[in-house]
């Protein structure tokens, strides 16, 4: 399990000493009331008469008087506790939240500059190449294509960026339009031949599988499953992809060698 940063640790720890505080400063509260009320007490127990017809009502009265006082000093106390407690937990939820999505945020900045960063310094390197060297013209249109290939990848990212922030905010609809599937698949099958050579990518995919749905958030879906499939599978083992009609359905088949998700996290999934 990974540690907890120290300025987590710092904030939680300060938190605690502070609830410490104010229930101490509750208990000194209702300890010091209470004194109080007995010492009054006392006091009005010495100012009678012992010689009074009516000593021992009143003596009774003044008991009764200290006891009521103790019951609301202690009513008072629960209910401020209560409402302390139920303060600090909503607090203490509330915070631990905020840090987790903190840091959660700061992990998802992480990754996505190694992924912004990666076709950057290819286009980079591929220009400062053409640039630099005297290319016969197929190896300059071989390094172009390479370019314009992890310029599109780039402008896949930002888009998925700007997907994420409006589907965040609510304001992303999704479109019914009519979708080749087999194009749509096959292009993704390609960038990843390009982006991994190393890796056996293979694909049986039926031709003129239509489907409705949203283009984007269907390439996005096929992506993310193969990036998965590549990432997590050994290097020497096969990725295969399928795509075919099965009665009035399309199937699109992802399989890997890796170790698979665990079942405790199956059902979170989706």
């Amino acid at each position: 399990m990974p540690q907890k940063p120290k300025k987590i640790e710092r904030i939680f720890f300060i938190y605690w000493i502070m609830l410490a505080y104010i229930i101490a400063a509750l208990i000194f509260w209702f300890i010091t009331l209470n004194n109080q009320n007995k010492e009054m007490s006392e006091l009005r127990k010495l100012s009678l008469s012992g010689d009074s017809i009516v000593y021992n009502e009143a003596l009774e009265k003044i008991e009764d008087g200290r006891k009521r006082k103790v019951k609301q000093y202690a009513g008072e106390g629960s209910a401020f506790f209560l409402v302390i407690m139920a303060g600090a937990i909503f607090v203490f939820r509330a915070v631990r939240r905020q840090l987790k999505i903190s840091q959660e945020q700061q992990n998802f900045m992480m990754a996505i500059t190694h992924e912004l960063k990666t076709p950057i310094s290819v286009v980079q390197l591929n220009l400062e190449t053409i640039q630099k060297r005297n290319l016969d013209k197929e190896q300059q249109q071989r390094l172009l294509h390479n370019t314009l290939h992890e310029t599109n990848r780039l402008n896949t990212l930002c888009n998925n960026l700007l997907l994420s922030s409006q589907i965040e905010a609510g304001g992303y609809r999704m479109v019914n339009d009519e979708v080749n599937l087999s194009e749509l698949a096959q292009n993704c099958i390609d960038d990843f031949v390009m982006r991994y050579p190393q890796r056996d990518i293979s694909s049986v995919i039926e031709d003129e599988v239509f489907v409705n749905g949203d283009p984007f958030l269907l390439r996005i879906s096929i992506n993310n499953l193969l990036e998965n499939a590549v990432k997590y599978s050994p290097k020497e083992k096969a990725v295969s992809i399928r795509v075919a009609r099965r009665s009035s359905l399309a199937q699109i088949e992802i399989e890997d060698n890796g170790p698979g998700i665990e079942d405790e996290y199956k059902k979170k999934v989706f």
